[in-house]
């Protein structure tokens, strides 16, 4: 997503990866559990408070758990109606739900119907793709996002977006390997798709009936729901999230995604609560119901090879801090596990950019908090990066109209030098343009580790810079088209053949 034109930018936001501290507003928080590992909510709301207000998050929604212990559920700031974010407002959880969809695969290997390292097709026998070794990828590989199925092999955003698992089993024949099963990270929603059919498939029930009755119920977690598309299928309590601009908020509807298995959970801090609870006992939920295995936990949270950091649905770090993000263009989640015991869920209502990856840094300067640490004061990154871009767009447009004021005198400079000289300075012109038109797969490639992005999606995730770029290209393709047609114009007069119709436009523009 970044050519040599935009490394400006590169530092900034690398800069910005360097951690947001965080905290929330004004809103209701539940009752927590009393006892000596008690937080200070107060301390909780100063650190949610820094991080909305730098990263520009209108609304935040926090769990923090310890053991089998709720000590802090909270909701501040407001949704897109006005209302304020409550600890039982819905919004969605985004690629948290991949660790909800390992989970069910995980209930089925208790149960005996399923096998990790079985190929799919044993349990998927119409499951194919446009690859021979598509038939050895295992069910494990699915989970652990090493199936050899990528975005750039299957480009799950771009393409039509199928309305339901069956259809997104189908679709995936398309798919090919970026390498052979078993052998590469590759992250990509298809795999989620492909596991939550499976868990269809072999329960017999609609994957949304699965969750329901099999994890959501016994885990507590009865406002929670799943749903495969956006936005048709939100449930109409929840409000639309926002996208962020040049220092704005922006209310704005999700665009329209296939999301069941892989990003398609929406629930509310207090649901996301009960979820940590049943995480760090092991796979029992807080009322004492089993959900799963034991084992089963620890397979989910133990990366899955060497070199690897992700495990079934969850990632870990050296650090052992087990995790994992989930990102919308209008809302982002966390879940994060810690040795000593707590959990950390944030839930917040606005959408990545560039300078601002997600609620991760919030969740890091809870635990950071909970640990008797102090986390660090954030920096306004989100909004530094699109004032910056914002002033490249002006310099660009400024630089476009001088140049189109000059080309007359241009063309009169080149007109009797040999053609190649002005050709070889116009060309370079196409460069913004070429940028423009492969800027989504730029992005994708090179900030998004090959993820996949449309042109729509991509106005969400950094609205400065596609508006940047378009200008960029706009005011260059309008500088060249001048340029020739004044080049023509001065070449012509020079050998005596002077047209006799039309003025040029950089001549009308320079009046």
């Amino acid at each position: 997503m970044r050519a040599d034109s935009f490394c400006w930018w590169r530092g900034i936001v690398l800069a910005a990866a360097t951690g947001l501290a965080v905290s929330a507003g004004s809103g209701p928080a539940l009752a927590a559990d009393a006892g000596d590992d008690a937080v200070d909510a107060g301390a909780v709301e100063r650190v949610v408070e820094d991080f909305a207000s730098r990263a520009g998050y209108p609304g935040i929604a926090v769990a923090i758990t310890r053991g089998n212990r709720v000590l802090h559920v909270g909701g501040h700031g407001h949704d897109t109606s006005g209302a304020a974010v409550a600890a039982t407002t819905p919004m969605p959880v985004a690629s948290v739900s991949k660790s909800f969809t390992a989970l069910a695969v995980m209930q089925l290997v208790d149960a005996g119907k399923v096998e990790l390292d079985a190929p799919v097709r044993r349990y998927l026998p119409d499951f194919q793709i446009d690859d021979a070794r598509g038939a050895r990828v295992t069910v494990r590989e699915l989970l652990n996002q090493t199936s050899g199925i990528a975005d750039r092999t299957l480009r799950e955003k771009s393409l039509r977006q199928p309305d339901s698992l069956a259809a997104a089993q189908q679709r995936a024949r398309a798919a090919t390997l970026a390498a052979d099963p078993g052998t590469r990270y590759a992250y990509t929603n298809t795999n989620y798709h492909l596991a939550a059919r499976l868990v269809e498939v072999v329960s017999g029930e609609p994957f949304a009936d699965y969750l329901r009755d099999r994890v959501f119920e016994p885990v507590g977690m009865r406002s929670t729901v799943s749903i495969d598309q956006t936005p048709g299928d939100l449930p109409e309590q929840v409000r639309k999230g926002y996208v962020y601009a040049y220092g704005a908020t922006v209310p704005a509807a999700e665009p329209k995604r296939f999301v069941a298995g892989s990003d398609g959970v929406i629930a509310t801090a207090a649901d996301m609560a009960q979820w940590l609870i049943m995480q760090n006992g092991g796979g029992v939920a807080a009322s004492g119901a089993r959900v799963v295995s034991a084992s089963g936990i620890t397979a989910m949270h133990t990366p899955s090879g060497s070199g690897s950091t992700y495990g079934l649905g969850w990632d870990r770090d050296d650090n052992g801090w087990v995790r994992h993000n989930g990102v919308w263009f209008t809302f982002t989640a966390s879940q994060l596990l810690l040795p000593s015991g707590y959990g950390i869920a944030v839930l917040g209502n606005s959408g990545i950019g560039l300078g601002n990856e997600g609620t991760d840094q919030l969740a890091d300067a809870i635990a950071k908090l909970v640990s008797g640490d102090s986390p660090q004061a954030p920096a306004a990154m989100r909004l530094i990066i699109d004032l910056v871009q914002a002033g490249f767009t002006l310099v660009s447009l400024a630089l476009g109209v001088r140049n189109l004021r000059r080309s007359g005198e241009w063309a009169r400079r080149f007109a009797i030098r040999p053609l190649w000289q002005p050709v070889v300075r116009l060309v370079p012109r196409l460069v913004p343009v070429a940028l423009l038109v492969m800027l989504p797969d730029l992005l994708g490639q090179v900030v998004g580790g090959g993820r996949d992005v449309t042109f729509v999606q991509l106005a969400y995730y950094t609205l400065p810079l596609v508006v940047w770029t378009a200008v960029a290209a706009i005011t260059n393709a309008s500088v060249m088209m001048t340029r020739v047609w004044a080049l023509v114009r001065a070449r012509r007069a020079a050998s005596g053949h002077a047209p006799s119709v039309g003025v040029a436009p950089a001549e009308m523009l320079a009046g």
